[in-house]
């Protein structure tokens, strides 16, 4: 009897989840929230303008400027043809999708040794990626402008991360009432994220993507985690960061369905709940996992 109970209920469960994940621009705060995704990890995902046109993702973060503070920048997007992002940028833009510029990452080549580092990264965001232009900066993606910069630091020291954050939100005083540059961090799933701390405290931070995997520190007690960061920081929307195949991280790997009764029904009650990060575009493509044709 109870296996009849528990069959008769699988079509329920599977109609329930195919609403739930509504995926799409058009379909944001329906369903799972806003969608963001990781792009230039590898080249083999495709384009930036292709990625923003499978209609999936409402915000793409261009990963990574993987080395700064030490009087060097560095690009790294895996290859793929810097010249041909600035027109995607503007692409997806039109499209009404957001999109960042992460710094940081998962190498070793960055820190901030000093406030005077911080000035300096600010200043080279500002004429690099941002409205910026000062004559002698060349602009990597020319005269696109990205729509903020996350915080997505994994490694090094954790000084003056919230001075850059305070010298970067200073210029949107300068647009009547809107973000001009919007901050978003990406931090490890364990509350609190010592690297993030002090740029966290300063509130300035739109967004916090939570990494439900690469650490091993919430496997098992994902929504806990998830609960802890929504009550520090009420003000910022909240997503649930996750990988989209096994082979990305066999332990943090979520199923469909354990996504949704493991963690999202849950979380998607917080009042500052934002949505999904999906880490990231190449294993989604792969994979298919937020693709509309799976639900």
């Amino acid at each position: 009897m109870a296996l009849g109970r528990l069959s008769a209920l699988v079509p329920i469960f599977v109609l329930l989840l195919s609403s739930f994940l509504l995926i799409g621009p058009a379909t944001a705060q329906q369903g799972i929230g806003e969608v963001v995704v990781f792009w230039g990890r590898n080249k083999d995902e495709g384009s930036l303008k292709e990625a923003c046109d499978t209609g999936l993702y409402t915000t793409v973060i261009i990963s990574f400027l993987s080395a700064f503070g030490h009087g060097s920048y560095k690009l790294d997007i895996s290859g793929h043809p810097v010249s041909a992002v600035g027109a995607d940028i503007k692409h997806c833009q039109s499209k009404g999708i957001l999109v960042l510029l992460s710094i940081g990452g998962q190498g070793g080549e960055y820190s901030l040794p000093s406030s005077q580092a911080a000035a300096d990264l600010h200043d080279y965001l500002w004429n690099a990626f941002l409205p910026g232009g000062r004559q002698g900066i060349p602009r990597p993606f020319g005269d696109a402008v990205v729509d903020g910069v996350d915080f997505f630091i994994d490694q090094g020291s954790t000084e003056h991360y919230d001075e850059l954050a305070r010298l970067l939100f200073a210029h949107n005083k300068y647009y009547k009432g809107r973000l001009g540059v919007m901050l978003t961090a990406t931090v490890r799933c364990g509350y609190p994220d010592q690297r993030l701390q002090a740029a966290l405290a300063t509130g300035l931070f739109s967004w916090i993507h939570v990494k439900v995997f690469g650490d091993g520190r919430c496997t098992w007690g994902r929504r806990d985690s998830l609960e802890k960061w929504a009550a520090a920081y009420p003000d910022s929307k909240i997503f649930v960061g996750i990988v989209v195949s096994p082979e990305q991280d066999r332990d943090a790997y979520m199923s469909h369905k354990d996504l949704y009764f493991d963690v999202l029904q849950f979380v998607n009650k917080l009042h500052n709940y934002g949505g999904v990060m999906v880490w990231d575009r190449y294993w989604d493509k792969k994979t298919g996992f937020m693709h509309g044709d799976v639900f």
